[in-house]
C-alpha cells in the first residue's frame, strides 16, 4: 500500500513539473465588463507575444458619433466580449496630442493646440496612415500590423457585430 501510495505521489509530481512554465497561451478571462483597451504603443509586443487582429476606434474629442459609439455600442456586452475575445482593441485620438511609435516610425500632433483640445485640433500623423474618410472609423489590423479593413461612421451593437463577425470565422 505504502508503495502503491508512491507511486501516485511521484506520478502527481512529474505530472505537475511537465506541464508548468511551458504554455505559451496567455490566460485571458472568460468573459469580459468592459472592453480591455490597450496603448497603441503595447500593440507590437502583444501580437509578437499572442498573436491577434487588432481593432483600433479612431475618434476625436468633438465627434457626437464617436461619442454615441462609446455610450451605445462599446457598452453591449456582446460587443465588449466579442472584442476582449478576438482582438486587442485600441481607442486612438485622430487629433490627439500624444506621440508614438509603430513599426518603428515615430508620429506625432505638430500642429495640436492644447486649446483646441474639445474642439477641430490639428490632425495626428499617424492618422494618416488609416487613409480614413470620417468619424468614427473603425479600423481592423491582421496578426502582422496589415490593415484589413476600414468601417466608417456609427454602428449599433448589431451592425458592428456583423462587421467583426467576418474577421473572426476568417481567423478560426
Amino acid at each position: 500500500m505504502k508503495n502503491f501510495f508512491l507511486v501516485i505521489v511521484i506520478s502527481a509530481l512529474a505530472f505537475t513539473a511537465c506541464n508548468t512554465g511551458n504554455s505559451t497561451k496567455i490566460n485571458e478571462p472568460t468573459s469580459y465588463d468592459q472592453i480591455p483597451w490597450v496603448d497603441m504603443a503595447e500593440v507590437e509586443s502583444l501580437v509578437k507575444d499572442n498573436p491577434k487582429k487588432i481593432f483600433i476606434d479612431v475618434y476625436t474629442a468633438w465627434c457626437g458619433p464617436c461619442k454615441m459609439l462609446e455610450r451605445s455600442t462599446f457598452k453591449d456586452s456582446t460587443i465588449i466580449n466579442t472584442l476582449g475575445k478576438n482582438f486587442y482593441s485600441v481607442k486612438f485620438d485622430a487629433e490627439g496630442p500624444d506621440a508614438l511609435t509603430f513599426k518603428g516610425k515615430e508620429y506625432s500632433n505638430p500642429g495640436y493646440r492644447p486649446e483646441r483640445a474639445k474642439t477641430r485640433n490639428g490632425k495626428h500623423q499617424f492618422t494618416n496612415t488609416f487613409a480614413i474618410r470620417g468619424y468614427p472609423s473603425m479600423v481592423i489590423m491582421d496578426e502582422n500590423l496589415n490593415i484589413i479593413d476600414r468601417i466608417v461612421g456609427f454602428r449599433t451593437a448589431e451592425q458592428l457585430k456583423n462587421d467583426l463577425a467576418k474577421h473572426i470565422i476568417a481567423a478560426n
